[in-house]
């Protein structure tokens, strides 16, 4: 009863699923019981809805197969309990331009599915995650800094924040769940300084991470040889800054996974790799979130998180 909870939330709350819409519901093998409740779940208001097992990816951002992709570009609503994102993909990208509402689920696990963020009243969760993104839209210069050493600056002007309310109504429209976050791509090459990540990091044991920006780019990296490790198969454009996001769920729990804690009140995260589907410019087969607890953030001069506390 626990995940079909959640999974009904997802298919009629966030997702608003009709009767006569194509539903594809996409997992792989480790999300797979995850997989078959939000199927029940849309099989309760659909009659048209699918159930894709695909081989379980090597990393976040990585492409899913072509018959994966040309099943999402044919839905209405994509549900996709994965265990690696397939959130900032070309695939999810093609699927949204084709009209689909597309919610991605990367890393989901039974507990998340039944407790936490996922059960968040999303009507307030979208109102204050508006606030937050009317902010970034606004916004040219951001500064980071935290007691654990943070201190990063970068540029975010002419750039359009991404709300990720959980509610998922219109063609074209995309988020996680559970949701509750805006975030934006900054300015390519704009980054300088340093964040420490205390915070979960995209599967990467370790914490915490010290990673040092230089025109963009991660030049030092310290507290991960896996992080190393990870970049270094992927390219130069694997290191550059992809992503500021600031959390909005008041439900979400801080807990070893980045799909979660992204979403925590009073948190920020930010991204290296690819944020060419979300109005960045850097195209690279990898994208990793990593969070700073209890940072403060500063947009213009305006301070909007004091050391974890939103003020917005």
């Amino acid at each position: 009863m626990g995940l079909l909870r959640g999974a009904r939330k997802a298919v009629r709350e966030c997702l608003n699923v009709k009767r006569n819409e194509r539903v594809l519901v996409v997992t792989d093998p480790l999300r797979l019981e995850i997989g078959m409740a939000l199927f029940r779940a849309a099989q309760e208001v659909s009659k048209d809805v699918l159930l894709a097992v695909m081989p379980t990816l090597e990393k976040h951002g990585q492409e899913p197969p072509a018959q994966i992709a040309r099943l999402m570009r044919e839905s209405d609503v994509v549900l996709a309990p994965t265990t690696y994102s397939i959130t900032h993909t070309r695939a999810r990208l093609g699927a949204c331009m084709a009209g689909a509402r597309v919610a991605t689920m990367p890393g989901i696990t039974r507990d998340i599915m039944s407790r936490g963020a996922m059960l968040a009243d999303y009507r307030k969760v979208k109102k204050l995650t508006l606030r937050v993104a009317r902010i970034l839209d606004r916004g040219s210069r951001v500064r980071i800094t935290s007691a654990r050493g943070t201190d990063l600056r970068f540029e975010i002007g002419g750039r359009k924040s991404h709300p990720d309310t959980g509610i998922m109504h219109e063609a074209g429209d995309f988020g996680n769940l559970p949701a509750g976050e805006a975030f934006i791509a900054p300015v390519e090459e704009s980054a300088e300084g340093i964040v420490v990540i205390d915070g979960p990091f995209a599967g990467i044991p370790e914490s915490p991470v010290l990673i040092e920006f230089r025109n963009g780019f991660a030049c030092r990296i310290q507290g991960s040889r896996k992080l190393l490790r990870m970049l270094a198969a992927e390219g130069k454009h694997a290191r550059q800054l992809a992503e500021f996001g600031i959390g909005t769920n008041p439900r979400a729990r801080l807990v070893n996974n980045v799909l979660e804690s992204e979403k925590v009140l009073g948190t920020c995260h930010i991204a290296l790799g690819d944020n060419s589907t979300f109005g960045g410019k850097i195209e690279a087969n990898i994208h990793v979130d990593g969070i700073v607890r209890r940072p403060t953030v500063e947009i213009d001069g305006r301070v909007v998180l004091d050391r974890g506390r939103l003020r917005v």
